[in-house]
């Protein structure tokens, strides 16, 4: 299969078995390693860290916040300058194998130099670094579900990535925990899961053919800014989808990305109580994110249905969130790691597929599934920040209310979307 194949022979490609095997482990172990790396960084290292270089928990929640902002403003850019860059690629090595291998150097070289700064400016300057870098291969590994994978398993292949995705945020999370008091070797040790997700990526799956022959882009600066023009007609389902995407993962991201301090300054843990309680957390995440990414998504595939799957794990999400803000005990935050967990699984599996079924135009896969995936950016990044507000004026009580709020409006739009069932 090659990137010459057009759109409506994608639709109905079938693999061989050796390519499935292929496609399953390539989806599964880039998720796994580039998630992995991030979230020992994001979720655990780089709070403490910060804590660490400023000395007072305050002003580092404050810092941390800003630098949410600004990381979340690169990623957006990032995301999508390289899925518009990829579309348009012509060489030997296809157009998606440039960015995905180059991508993963670049992220994970940054992300080890983000923990051995000791300035808040240096380190939120390579951690802006990390984002274009982990970008530069997300986008491109996403576009090939429209380019390189048939319609009828589209969902069991995002299960395999979501699947990658809880396993890795698992792991790293349990990885960190063991370095929340010496954080440079756990900086390193991302780094390097990072570093390699690109290449083993491209080594896995089935070889990217040469795109040198294809149609050549429109040269010019002009052609070129137009190209990144988001869609508009026939685009009313894309964007709704953008919206049920954006609220559900700012909702997730509002609490997974605070957990440490929410143990910390909300249910009253101390530094290495709040370590063990987040690895037990992982675990359970872990455990609940393999089986709800492979349930449904070869459910999703069987019966042809997106929406479901959709509405169950937003009502699972919601229940997650309810938990520590009713009971506010370490046990509540295990039962937010289950339900959260299981429910946030459920909809990756479905996730890419539901996209795929929403483009206005395959042909510009890589650019619009760019813009699509800025929705999982605009929650991962601005839902932390949304928390850092609420936490610094109202308190954490507030957060989980309004996660339950995301999550429930989330539903709305997705059973808006007209073009699949």
């Amino acid at each position: 299969m090659s990137d010459e194949t057009t759109v409506a022979e994608t639709a109905q490609l079938k693999l061989t078995g050796l390519e499935k095997i292929r496609y399953y482990g390539a989806y599964l172990l880039f998720a796994l390693l580039w998630m992995g790396g991030l979230t020992i960084v994001s979720a655990v290292l780089l709070p403490q860290h910060m804590k660490d270089v400023l000395g007072d928990a305050d002003a580092a929640t404050k810092v941390f916040t800003v630098l949410n902002v600004v990381t979340a403003i690169a990623s957006l850019v990032s995301n999508l300058l390289f899925g518009n860059l990829s579309d348009r690629t012509r060489s030997r090595f296809g157009r998606r194998a440039p960015w995905i291998l180059g991508g993963g150097i670049v992220g994970g070289v940054s992300l080890f130099l983000t923990g051995i700064s000791t300035n808040p400016w240096t380190i939120g300057f390579w951690y802006c670094v990390c984002m274009f870098g982990l970008n530069a291969m997300i986008a491109p590994v996403i576009a090939s579900f429209s380019d390189r994978i048939p319609e009828d398993m589209r969902a069991s292949m995002s299960a395999f990535m979501a699947l990658g995705q809880t396993v890795g945020q698992s792991v790293g999370t349990i990885i960190a925990a063991y370095f929340i008091s010496n954080t440079l070797p756990g900086f390193l040790a991302a780094g390097i899961l990072m570093g390699i997700s690109g290449i083993i990526t491209i080594l896995v799956w089935p070889t990217e053919k040469s795109s040198a022959d294809l149609p050549p882009v429109k040269a010019g600066w002009a052609e070129f800014w137009a190209s990144f023009i988001p869609p508009t007609k026939g685009a009313r389902d894309f964007w709704l989808a953008f919206g049920g995407r954006t609220l559900l993962i700012f909702g997730y991201y509002m609490i997974t990305n605070y957990q440490l301090y929410i143990l910390q300054d909300y249910i009253g843990q101390d530094k290495k109580t709040s370590g063990a309680t987040i690895a037990t957390m992982s675990v359970l995440i872990m455990i609940f994110g393999l089986i709800g990414s492979l349930g449904s998504g070869f459910i999703s595939d069987k019966i042809g249905k997106r929406k479901v799957p959709v509405a169950l794990a937003s009502v699972l999400m919601a229940i997650g969130y309810a938990l520590p803000w009713i009971f506010k005990t370490g046990w509540s935050m295990f039962g937010f790691a289950i339900f959260a967990g299981f429910g946030y699984a459920v909809y990756g599996a479905v996730d890419q597929a539901l996209n795929v079924d929403v483009l206005p135009n395959k042909e510009e896969a890589g650019k619009d599934l760019g813009i699509l995936n800025i929705a999982t950016t605009l929650g991962q990044m601005a839902g932390p920040i949304l928390t850092g507000v609420l936490a610094t004026t109202v308190g954490y009580a507030a957060v989980f209310p309004t996660a339950i709020v995301f999550s429930a409006l989330a539903v709305v739009f997705f059973f808006m979307i007209r073009s699949t069932k």
